[in-house]
């Protein structure tokens, strides 16, 4: 069996009103084929502005690791900045 591999991301949007219930449809549509999302929180910040904790799973062998599902993130005019947390095989 393959090893997966998890990670967590934390994706701070771009604006205080950005919707990050729809920010996260979003995330979900662009991400590579082979990341899924397996839970998220949406965490406050500070003087009102939160971000969105995903905890993404990917095969290990994945290359580039987490790059490219990071790059595809960011990409998006509502995201500000995409930090990498943990990672972790499952």
């Amino acid at each position: 069996m393959a090893k997966k591999v998890v990670a967590q991301l934390k994706i701070l949007p771009e604006d205080i009103e950005t919707d990050l219930e729809e920010l996260l449809k979003k995330i979900g549509k662009i991400l590579p084929e082979d990341v899924g999302i397996y839970k998220y929180d949406i965490v406050p910040v500070a003087f009102g502005l939160k971000s969105l904790k995903l905890t993404i799973i990917m095969p290990e062998e994945k290359e580039g690791g987490t790059d490219s599902t990071v790059e595809a993130i960011q990409g998006l005019e509502e995201v500000q900045r995409v930090e990498v947390g943990l990672v972790s095989l499952l």
